[in-house]
């Protein structure tokens, strides 16, 4: 990921292709505010969710999951705990198709997850990124 900021978060995707490109556009087009924040979480690309992921969530199926402390819970010594941003490929590209498209379902999903790792709610994200 060569045009991404040396604060970029480590992004796990074993195989480049569309879905490694949509990602690296849907970090490109996160404010800037919210890309520095993802130095703080890794971006894993798994094809799709487990079992065991689904049931901690009592979802039937996920675009995307967080898993970790969210910043605004940090220890009494402000010590991060690791943090992980999981997108789900196959549930992404089947119901976003094209690249224009999966660009967009990424970025949502990424938004979602980013907004559960800054311990905020989604509306708080928008209202943010949209300058309120």
């Amino acid at each position: 990921m060569d045009d991404l900021p040396d604060d970029s978060p480590a992004i796990l995707d074993p195989t480049p292709d569309a879905f490694g490109a949509a990602l690296e556009a849907a970090i490109a087009r996160l404010p800037d505010q919210y890309r520095a924040q993802l130095a703080t979480v890794a971006i894993v690309v798994a094809d799709e969710a487990t079992p065991e992921e689904l049931a901690t969530v009592g979802a039937s199926g996920l675009y995307g999951l967080y898993r970790g402390v969210p910043r605004t819970a940090f220890g009494v010594d402000n010590v991060p705990i690791p943090s992980v941003i999981t997108l789900y490929r196959g549930p992404l590209e089947r119901r976003w198709l094209g690249p224009v498209a999966l660009v967009h379902g990424v970025e949502e999903t990424l938004r979602h997850e980013l907004a559960h790792h800054l311990g905020i709610s989604d509306a708080r994200l928008n209202r943010l990124h949209d300058g309120g």
